[in-house]
């Protein structure tokens, strides 16, 4: 079993179903209305746990109902919470999110992400220098990114940065991470000098740019590869890039190549859109394994 540690935010999701996205100064009536478990660390933690790796969050929630119901969350999805703390002078994160025309807009409030710091993080050195790889996303303070960035790399622990939102980064955390994986906009975000394909060949076997229903492409040292996606049909696609990143630690940890723990984070990513909820429709190991 591997070991992975997640440093990052927790947040609880509102989601609202519409059959359309209202326009400026438009009311319009919503189909549901749902709070569920979220937050793009939460939602990684969750999925790694699933497909059956020993994961560690590192997080904080507020002091209030929104953060009880999260921690309970992780502990039934067995993840480790000795790092998770509520943080009493602040409410928990939240993202808005609505669900229309078979896609989904988030509106993120961090709340006590943003105590996420290196100071909070000091508290789990330990645990970060025994795992196999770390991950971490940019729903937490930027100067979190850079510290872990730099703990991963004394440490010789491979780091993964899920770089969402956008926001640009520094070159040294760049050369840092082990593996990054951008989506097409927050690629254009990191890489604003750089075609893409350029980007892709300057970082073989690190950049990783997810496109969606196309697949992910990525350059594996000789040429520019594009692992397809699987098509499946979408009920709620909140989640899908934190199943995919998940569940590509978890494969690469374990020693699979590169296009293979690509191969198994898109069967993950597409078995976890077919359910409502960024955590709902996380599939199990044997559900993966079992749909390759």
């Amino acid at each position: 079993m591997v070991k992975i540690t997640v440093i990052g935010s927790s947040s609880m999701d509102l989601v609202v179903s519409a059959s359309k996205r209202p326009n400026k100064g438009e009311t319009i009536l919503g189909e549901s209305f749902k709070t569920v478990p979220g937050g793009k660390g939460a939602n990684q933690a969750v999925a790694a746990a699933r497909l059956g790796a020993e994961v560690y969050m590192v997080g904080c929630v507020g002091g209030d109902g929104f953060g009880e119901e999260i921690v309970n969350n992780f502990q039934k999805n067995r993840v480790v919470t000795t790092y998770v703390e509520p943080v009493t002078h602040s409410e928990t994160g939240t993202a808005h999110i609505t669900l229309a025309d078979g896609d989904n807009s988030i509106i993120v409030v961090k709340g006590a992400n943003n105590f996420v710091t290196p100071d909070f993080v000091q508290k789990a050195l330990d645990v970060i220098g025994e795992s196999d790889i770390v991950l971490i996303q940019h729903e937490i303070p930027e100067e979190t990114v850079d510290y872990v960035a730099d703990i991963c790399f004394q440490k010789a622990v491979p780091l993964l940065l899920n770089p969402a939102p956008a926001r640009p980064i520094s070159q040294k955390v760049i050369e840092r991470a082990a593996y990054i994986t951008p989506n097409e906009l927050e690629a254009s975000v990191l890489f604003q000098n750089k075609d893409i394909h350029e980007a892709l060949k300057e970082y073989p076997n690190k950049l990783l740019v997810t496109e969606g229903k196309n697949g992910v492409r990525y350059h594996n040292g000789e040429k520019e590869v594009l692992v397809p996606a699987y098509p499946v049909e979408a009920v709620d696609t909140t989640g899908a890039g934190d199943t995919f990143n998940a569940a590509f630690a978890v494969a690469v940890a374990e020693g699979k190549s590169i296009e293979d723990s690509i191969r198994f984070a898109n069967r993950a990513a597409s078995l976890s859109v077919t359910k409502f909820g960024a955590q709902g429709g996380m599939p199990t190991r044997a559900e993966v394994e079992g749909s390759l």
